[in-house]
């Protein structure tokens, strides 16, 4: 009987260590996308210009 009981155990510790794997997996995949999506918010401003008016023609141009 001891014998099963410890492979029981066994069977049973490497279900949680292969639950917290995944878990961990997913965990870093959704914070990766959650940053990249970040990153790609704060890149959208940046890639409209500003326009600044030239005193000597009047005219707007991106600067």
């Amino acid at each position: 009987m001891p014998p099963l009981v410890a492979f029981a155990g066994a069977l049973g510790g490497l279900a949680v260590v292969r639950w917290a794997y995944r878990t961990a997996i997913r965990v870093n995949r959704e914070l990766e996308e959650a940053r990249l999506t970040r990153a790609a918010e704060t890149a959208r401003p940046r890639e409209i210009p500003t326009l600044r008016r030239d005193p000597n023609t009047g005219a707007y141009r991106p600067g």
